[in-house]
């Protein structure tokens, strides 16, 4: 009997996925309000901030009991910082689980001698939230993690978050305990956002291709984005996907065409996105991965760009200051048709650049990119990817949104890293691998 072909399953996957998500997904001018939370004890006076030990400590891959129906028998917690303003640095704890892109978005604190931790869960595939609470008393852990010499070296059980959820603004009701199995998967691997952090379609609280994605983009487990520029008529590099002002991306506006057709400013002043947000200049959104956050990669997909010498000069000053920091920080120029790969050997140290390269491998050779990325659909193609490796280039596929072939992929130990639209998925696939 003939076996149907790789090419054959993923199709019949992306239609089976297409459907579900379809049927789960709210309408374009639906919204997901997230629940406000009540802060409780974290609020109270003498709740502490958590020590950097403590939030390290905490990481590591759950086993769920309880709510394991609702959410899967595992549960990756993963630590990220976002920067709000100069010496004000907020905390989160995330929790991601595979069903229907489930994640949670915690704060934490020490109240006594216990763990308090309190915030919402979301579905990406679906309306679906909540708030939730978690509690690690004294003896289920929390005193181990307060303590000064407090470090990962945790066995199976030794940590027990005990906690409540709930569905919208309803009451936190529902049981779901996690209890500490192992820790994260270490290896080095990029979980790249598409659009900055995920789709408006999506209805997360920011539009994608925005500041206020990107600064959201670690707490749905991104450790890079990758970002849309364009270029208005005065030239100013701004980031936005579509080539159309349009109701998908934007508010209802007098204004209509191609961006290009206007000066930074028109858009400025009249143009905002779905949820209120100004289109940004490609500058302000590298100063938000740069200065706010510990995003490690920016792939820049130049959908249409005019002046590539500009976009290489951006790349440039912006690389120099993340290494003034002492920040890891690797900005790529995002290659994706002939046109751009012309205007890029144009530039005089185009080989010494840090470029990604989506078209045939010859191409990524000739150009030297430091990085490969083929298009998901065409798999894993194991020999030219285990060629570009071995020329030194990392290999990111593109755009990958199926669970199962993300587990796959992941599973195969293939790729360097995943563009995803949906970066919880690919998060708990990576943490999880043993």
């Amino acid at each position: 009997m003939k076996l149907p072909s790789f090419r054959f399953i993923i199709y019949s996957l992306l239609i089976a996925w297409t459907v579900y998500l379809a049927s789960c997904r709210p309408g374009l001018n639906d919204t997901v309000l997230i629940p406000k939370v009540l802060n409780g004890e974290l609020s109270t006076e003498g709740a502490k901030l958590l020590y950097s030990q403590t939030r390290k400590a905490c990481e590591g891959v759950y086993q769920a009991s309880d709510g394991s129906a609702i959410f899967g028998n595992e549960i990756v917690a993963k630590w990220s910082y976002l920067v709000k303003a100069p010496g004000d640095t907020t905390h989160y704890m995330s929790l991601f689980c595979e069903p229907q892109a489930a994640f949670f978005v915690l704060e934490g604190r020490q109240v006594g001698d216990s763990l308090v931790f309190e915030g919402f869960w979301r579905r990406l595939v679906n309306a679906e939230t909540g708030t939730a609470r978690f509690v690690v008393l004294k003896a289920s852990g929390a005193s181990a993690l307060l303590a000064p010499d407090c470090c990962t070296a945790f066995k199976k059980g030794d940590v027990i978050f005990k906690g409540v959820y709930g569905t919208g603004d309803g009451a936190r009701n529902q049981p779901l305990t996690l209890s500490y199995n192992r820790p994260l998967n270490k290896k080095p691997f990029q979980i790249l956002a598409h659009r900055g952090g995920g789709r408006t379609s999506d209805l997360l609280p920011a539009s994608e291709n925005s500041v206020e994605i990107i600064r959201l983009a670690e707490r749905l487990g991104a450790t890079g984005v990758e970002i849309d520029i364009r270029q208005t008529k005065d030239g100013t590099p701004i980031i936005y996907h579509d080539n159309q002002l349009n109701l998908r991306l934007t508010q209802k506006t007098g204004l209509i065409g191609a961006v290009e057709n206007y000066t930074y400013d028109q858009l400025s002043a009249f143009v905002r996105l779905r949820n209120g947000e100004k289109i940004p200049m490609l500058t302000q959104v590298l100063d938000a991965v740069l200065n706010d956050t510990a995003l490690e990669t920016v792939w820049l997909d130049s959908k249409d760009v005019r002046d590539m010498e500009l976009i290489r000069s951006i790349q440039q000053t912006y690389l120099q200051r993340a290494a003034q920091q002492g920040r890891r920080l690797n900005i790529y120029i995002g290659l994706p048709a002939q046109e751009r790969v012309d205007q890029f050997e144009q530039l005089a140290d185009h080989q010494n650049l840090l470029s990604i390269c989506e078209l045939d491998t010859s191409i990524a050779r000739r150009i030297n990119a430091k990085v490969w990325a083929p298009r998901w659909t065409l798999g894993e193609q194991i020999p030219s990817t285990l060629a570009m490796q071995q020329q030194g280039r990392k290999v990111f596929v593109w755009t990958l949104d199926v669970p199962e072939f993300i587990q796959q992929f992941i599973e195969n130990d293939t790729f360097d890293g995943i563009l995803s639209n949906y970066a919880p998925i690919v998060a708990y696939y990576h943490y999880v691998q043993q």
